[in-house]
C-alpha cells in the first residue's frame, strides 16, 4: 500500500514548516498551495490529523500575539533605552610641561527616549475591538432607527 502524502507533513520537519508558514501570515489557501495540495484536502487532513491543525494554530497564534502586543505598545506609547556614542573630554595638569592638557575619547553611553502614543494606532485598535462605539460609521441600533414612509403620487 502506498504511503499517504500527508505522512511527510506529520514529521517534526513537516510540522515545523507548516508552523513557520502560518507565522509568516499564509492563509489556508496559500498554505495548501505550499504543501502541494488543494484547500479541501488541507481541511480534511486538519480534521483527521490534529497535529497539522495544532501546528497551523501555533504558527498563527504566536504571530498574532506579537502583532497585537506591538500595536498596543505603539497605541499607548513606550520608553526605550538607546545606546549612542558620547565624546568625553578629560582635562589634567601636566607637571612636565606645566600646562593644562586634555584628551578626548568616545565611549558608549545610554539614554532613555520616550516614544509618544500614536493616535492612528489607538484608533485602529479601538475600531477593531469595539466597533459599536468607535467605528467611523456605526450602524444604529434598531431602537435608534426611524421608519420613513415615502409616498410618490403620480
Amino acid at each position: 500500500m502506498a504511503k499517504g502524502k500527508y505522512e511527510q507533513w506529520l514529521t517534526p520537519e513537516g510540522l515545523g514548516r507548516i508552523e513557520a508558514w502560518c507565522r509568516d501570515g499564509l492563509d489556508d489557501k496559500q498554505l495548501a498551495a505550499k504543501m502541494g495540495i488543494s484547500p479541501s484536502t488541507l481541511y480534511a487532513w486538519r480534521k483527521e490529523h490534529p497535529e497539522i491543525s495544532e501546528a497551523a494554530t501555533r504558527g498563527r497564534g504566536g504571530a498574532r500575539e506579537l502583532i497585537e502586543n506591538a500595536l498596543m505598545k505603539k497605541a499607548t506609547g513606550y520608553t526605550v533605552t538607546v545606546k549612542e556614542p558620547v565624546k568625553v573630554r578629560h582635562r589634567y595638569w601636566n607637571e612636565e610641561t606645566q600646562h593644562m592638557e586634555e584628551e578626548e575619547e568616545i565611549v558608549q553611553g545610554t539614554r532613555e527616549v520616550h516614544i509618544p502614543p500614536d493616535p492612528r494606532a489607538a484608533q485602529f485598535w479601538l475600531t477593531n475591538r469595539n466597533r459599536d462605539r468607535w467605528a467611523e460609521h456605526p450602524t444604529p441600533l434598531d431602537s435608534e432607527t426611524e421608519k420613513v414612509t415615502v409616498i410618490i403620487d403620480v
